[in-house]
């Protein structure tokens, strides 16, 4: 179990934009859970798309797998014989920590986690890619080229899950703005940790409305993509390759 986050509870001085140092690594799964509604529900969802998307003699991609949550749910629920699945991150702390959790599980599917840039990775032999709010805090002009890549080395009947924070016009990103503040008070964050968070986060993650992915996803050779899951401005789509 990770320690408690209190990250902007405790800074001092000027808030810095965020980052995936250790002081982050260190409190993240309580982190994302009480920052992200939704998230353990997605975790908990992600073994079905597995389970129906997976295919033998193949790969599966976590880009962005911070501490292997996502990558843990989809080796637990592999049927199949012969796919390996890759854990990417560009954090050395993460992938530090990461390796350590995966070694610690019993499960057969082999995983290599590997530290390197996400958009950089070569995908080939995909089955199943994953995105967990990662393609957020990617610079805005790389973004296409990336999830062309991953259409690219997606397996015909392949599957990308592209979780991301949605960005809406006014007033309904107002109103889920205040709704998200609310779930992250209950989850026990103060006004001023909140507060603090955000100002982090200003120009680090940069959301995307649910129409420019789809035009992203469409544009780069998916056949069919599907708001998959939603919670609040959190949502997950899933887009399916031509088989």
């Amino acid at each position: 179990m990770s320690d408690r986050d209190r990250v902007y509870a405790e800074v001092s001085g000027p808030v810095q934009p965020f980052e995936f140092a250790e002081s982050v690594v260190r409190v993240f799964p309580d982190m994302i859970e009480r920052s992200v509604p939704g998230y353990r529900l997605l975790l908990e969802l992600t073994p079905l798309m597995v389970r129906e998307s997976v295919f033998e003699n193949s790969r599966v991609y976590d880009l962005g797998c911070s501490l292997g949550a996502a990558t843990l749910a989809a080796r637990r629920a592999i049927q199949v014989p012969n796919v390996e699945i890759l854990a990417v991150d560009n954090s050395p702390q993460m992938v530090a920590r990461c390796r350590t959790i995966v070694a610690n599980d019993n499960s057969i599917v082999p995983v290599r986690v590997i530290e390197q840039d996400v958009a950089t990775i070569a995908i080939e032999r995909a089955s199943l890619v994953l995105m967990y709010f990662t393609l957020q805090f990617i610079e805005p002009d790389r973004r296409d080229a990336l999830i062309r890549r991953i259409a690219e080395g997606l397996l015909p009947g392949g599957v990308l899950l592209l979780a991301e924070k949605l960005a809406f016009a006014a007033p309904e990103q107002d109103w889920l703005d205040r709704h998200h503040h609310a779930f992250k008070r209950a989850e026990g964050y103060s006004d001023l940790e909140i507060a603090r968070k955000r100002q982090a986060l200003e120009n680090v993650l940069i959301a995307d409305d649910r129409q420019t992915h789809h035009e992203r996803l469409k544009s780069a050779g998916f056949d069919q993509v599907i708001d998959w899951f939603q919670c609040l401005n959190f949502a997950c789509f899933a887009a399916f390759k031509k088989s």
